[in-house]
């Protein structure tokens, strides 16, 4: 079986299943390795310059380690037999798309929400969200739902497509090393790559190697969306205006995309452990956040998802014909 119809196969798979609770993830083991190297590097390196160096070979160590320990294992259980190569593959790469796990995220907290239950709605939050969520009304639930949603639209789903989709076209290579090497590099900057001690020097190459490696995916999901929604000099526009004050040069890109499309405004002030963080203004205040909006902002994600699939397809005759042959294979 082929790299088409693993990537079509492991898509499927995360959009109909997700992640399975009590499953061990790639991302949990990656936050194993990263929570214990991160305490011995801040217990034996105290000097700024020790642990930036610590902090590069931290960041390398799982980036590359993530991409070789998948062809390790895809190789091994392929020598074992070749469908439970071919079965590892997509398991590990499906892992590595979270369509399903950002629609359930954002429908465990809504339906609460929509019955009038703040108190749980608010605590449902708090497992996605590292803003303080205790007094949140309910039209900043909503804002951090579909800000929550729209930024992990593109280093969640659209960003491990994009390096799945890359390695797919390599021979040799492999869509799963790629996505698994994103993957490893957005758990590093969610744990690690933070201006704040105790990470300030551990953490920044962590943080600078996500901003680079998510901006090229950022950009071509900015087009995707605008291109969708049917407006796309109207969004580039508001994305020029407004994202460009956001400090992060891609997470500000992707709300911005989906506030302009849908005539929203998000960022504001937020609370952190009780300190305030105001965040730019992204979009304008045409419409109201509604639940609404946040499925449709999901279904819009859900849709370029598709879109580059397809696209991938149709730019390699290889994984056009690979398709084919499955779609008839399935039929016949």
């Amino acid at each position: 079986m082929t790299e088409a119809v693993v990537l079509i196969i492991a898509a499927t798979l995360d959009y109909l299943i997700g992640d399975p609770r009590g499953w061990l993830h790639p991302v949990q083991v990656m936050g194993w390795i990263i929570t214990r190297l991160s305490k011995f590097t801040l217990t034996y390196c105290h000097h700024p310059l020790t642990q930036r160096i610590a902090g590069i070979a931290l960041a390398l160590l799982l980036i590359f380690g993530s991409a070789l320990s998948s062809i390790w294992m895809i190789q091994t259980a392929r020598w074992l037999h070749p469908l439970l190569g071919t079965v590892t593959e997509i398991i590990l790469l499906a892992s590595c798309f979270a369509l399903k796990s950002l629609r359930v995220a954002a429908e465990s907290v809504l339906q609460p929400l929509t019955l009038g239950q703040l108190t749980e709605a608010r605590s449902i939050l708090s497992n996605y969200v590292g803003r303080d969520t205790q007094k949140l009304t309910e039209p900043e639930i909503l804002r951090a739902i579909l800000e929550t949603v729209t930024e992990n639209a593109t280093d969640g789903v659209m960003a491990p497509l994009f390096y799945a989709i890359v390695g797919a076209f390599i021979p040799g290579v492999g869509a799963t090393p790629l996505a698994l090497a994103y993957k490893a590099s957005s758990t590093l900057d969610s744990m690690v790559g933070y201006k704040q001690a105790p990470y300030t020097y551990l953490g920044w190459f962590s943080a600078k190697s996500e901003d680079y490696l998510t901006w090229i995916p950022c950009r071509l999901t900015v087009i995707t969306l605008a291109l969708l929604s049917g407006k796309p000099q109207h969004v580039w526009r508001i994305c020029c205006r407004d994202a460009i004050k956001d400090p992060s040069p891609n997470s500000g890109w992707s709300e911005c995309a989906y506030a302009a499309i849908f005539g929203v405004q998000m960022g504001g002030t937020n609370w952190y452990r009780g300190v305030a963080k105001d965040k730019p203004l992204l979009g304008d205040v045409i419409n109201p956040i509604t639940p609404i909006i946040i499925q449709k902002a999901l279904q819009l994600t859900r849709i370029a998802f598709l879109l580059w699939l397809g696209v991938a397809c149709a730019l390699n005759p290889r994984l056009l014909e690979e398709v084919g042959d499955l779609i008839c294979a399935m039929f016949s």
